[in-house]
């Protein structure tokens, strides 16, 4: 896909505290994202993945280099909702149902489609009206849950919720902070099936962070490999694997040689490290 990378991080340096007890929490990080690629950052604690997942996200800023999301700062691409966030805890409002609780940033900064229509480029992005908020929970396996609230749901169907909130959006990059890594195995794999479904239906960028190789290599074109002291990134892999990847994915060859050249190249940053 050509034109303006979706996102594009540049010389990217992040340093935490000052003087000798200063942490480089990322240094002279490169990244650019096509426009609906599905990309994974995977690493070592302590690489920075978080850490670049938020500035890619506006949360935080860079100490130095340059961040644009479809040619835009990360500030201007919040306002204009162009950005959906998924955390590791689905923060949920408790008080209020599942669907209230999806559909309630439609009703917040509502002059974010028209930032958004005025961002030069983005007219073919444009989003018409909002999406049919109960169907995206019926295919995320919540229709029978909407109307309940936080507390009587599992781990794994709240966090459905804030991903449907975000996608609900339809934000052109939506980042991801390991979302499933506190869930069991069996609902994990499940939920990377809802969010291949929805992904590929809405064609949003995703920047995903992960601990998992099989999880990044499974929902990703592109898997970055991270390493730490300081965080930066040491190799990039595109998975060419066929779409839909379904469960029958996890017995071809094609997957393990993947998760095996990833688990290489997380070692070989390691020991350059140790080095």
């Amino acid at each position: 896909m050509t034109g303006t990378p979706a996102l594009d991080l540049r010389s990217v340096r992040r340093v935490y505290g000052f003087g000798p007890s200063a942490t480089t929490a990322l240094d002279d990080v490169h990244l650019s994202v096509p426009a609906g690629r599905f990309v994974s950052l995977i690493g070592p604690s302590g690489c920075g993945k978080s850490t670049l997942l938020r500035i890619a996200a506006g949360l935080e800023e860079p100490d130095h280099g340059t961040v644009r999301v479809h040619g835009v700062e990360p500030a201007e691409a919040c306002a204009a909702k162009m950005i959906g966030l998924v955390p590791q805890s689905p923060a949920l409002l408790p008080w209020l149902s599942v669907l209230r609780n999806v559909t309630l940033p439609h009703k917040i900064n509502k002059g974010a489609a028209r930032r958004r229509e005025r961002i030069a480029g983005n007219a073919e992005r444009a989003v018409t009206g909002a999406p049919d908020m109960r169907e995206l929970l019926v295919k995320a396996g919540l229709g029978e849950a909407m109307h309940k609230l936080p507390a009587q749901l599992s781990g794994g169907m709240r966090q459905r919720a804030a991903i449907v909130r975000a996608f609900g959006l339809r934000p052109d990059v939506l980042v991801m902070d390991e979302p499933f890594s506190a869930l069991d195995e069996f609902t994990r794999e499940s939920l990377q099936d809802q969010l291949l479904d929805l992904w590929d239906e809405l064609k949003t960028t995703v920047l995903f962070v992960t601990h998992s190789v099989s999880e990044a290599v499974r929902l990703s074109d592109t898997v970055v490999v991270m390493a730490p002291h300081p965080g930066r990134i040491v190799d990039t892999i595109e998975v060419d694997l066929e779409r839909p990847r379904g469960d029958r994915l996890f017995g071809e060859r094609r997957f393990h040689e993947y998760e095996d050249l990833i688990r290489d190249r997380l070692r070989r940053a390691w020991r350059s490290e140790a080095a």
